[in-house]
């Protein structure tokens, strides 16, 4: 008759049942974890300095009965800009799926 395995023999989580870490072993992990955290700090911190442009001087304009965002992009647009291409930013920076506006709706204009 065979003796019944000890639960310290038993395979556990990745067949490590048993292990036990020495101080310098467990030194070693702690390194091991810190470096990868420091190494996802860095690769974070280098996405937000690498986001697009700076920020932008904006006022807020109360939508009034009859305005459209097409005229707040000729009041915006610079000299030989197409029209099309400031609606398009406009819709953007206000994060609106189309160009229809609604009265008492507040949107965000760049400065001239």
């Amino acid at each position: 008759m065979q003796n019944a395995r000890s639960t310290s023999d038993a395979p556990g989580f990745l067949g490590l049942g048993g292990l036990r870490l020495t101080r310098r072993g467990r030194v070693v992990v702690a390194a091991l974890v810190l470096l990868v955290l420091v190494g996802a700090g860095l690769v974070g911190q280098r996405a937000v300095a690498e986001s697009p442009g700076a920020g932008v001087e904006v006022r807020l304009q109360t939508v009034a009965p009859g305005d459209t965002l097409w005229q707040y992009a000729q009041q915006v647009r610079d000299t030989g800009e197409d029209l099309r291409d400031v609606v398009a930013d406009l819709r953007d920076l206000n994060g609106l799926t189309s160009a229809e506006l609604q009265t008492g709706q507040v949107v965000v204009l760049p400065l001239d």
